[in-house]
């Protein structure tokens, strides 16, 4: 089985812009466009977060989809599986809006639709090549890669660095 991936941060990217943000609410609406989530009820939500961490630098916060999931263990009611490829998905319909998992979450990304009682996550946008908040991103502070290959850009950028004299 191939590596899985998964979305790295670059944290000196982010400008805050939400794009990544909107993005995710619009491919989680029922029409998967802007017109038509914005008159949506319940209103779609996002599963990407944008942090401002003081003093003001802006930090998007995705599921980790956690190896060893808290949040799996302590569901009650079983919604919280994960897949084949690594992903940890809620069931819709088997939550049943206890809030553990969003009480467990190191992370602070599950959130509660409280229309509907159910908690959500990111998903990765199973029906997409790339997530949507990803491919949403001006600056690429966002990046959908394996660990293997994010790794081994981190390290092309880090030794360019130091051979130009700009790294530390």
């Amino acid at each position: 089985m191939p590596e899985p991936k998964e979305i790295f941060v670059r944290i000196d990217r982010c400008m805050g812009c939400h794009s990544c943000e909107l993005a995710c609410a619009v491919e989680h609406s029922a029409s998967r466009s802007l017109y038509g989530a914005l008159f949506q009820t319940p209103q779609p939500k996002s599963r990407v977060y944008v942090e401002f961490v003081p003093p003001s630098k802006p930090m998007p916060i995705v599921c980790r989809h956690c190896e060893d999931a808290p949040c799996m263990h302590a569901c009650i009611a079983g919604a919280i599986r994960r897949t084949e490829e690594g992903v940890v998905m809620t069931r819709g319909d088997k939550c049943i809006g206890c809030w553990t998992c969003v009480m467990v979450c190191p992370y602070g990304v599950i959130g509660r639709h409280m229309e509907e009682r159910k908690a959500y996550r990111c998903d990765r946008c199973p029906d997409r090549l790339v997530p949507a908040c990803v491919e949403a991103c001006p600056t690429k502070a966002l990046v959908y890669s394996t660990v293997k290959d994010f790794s081994k850009g981190v390290r092309r950028t880090g030794s360019a660095g130091m051979l130009t004299g700009q790294g530390g």
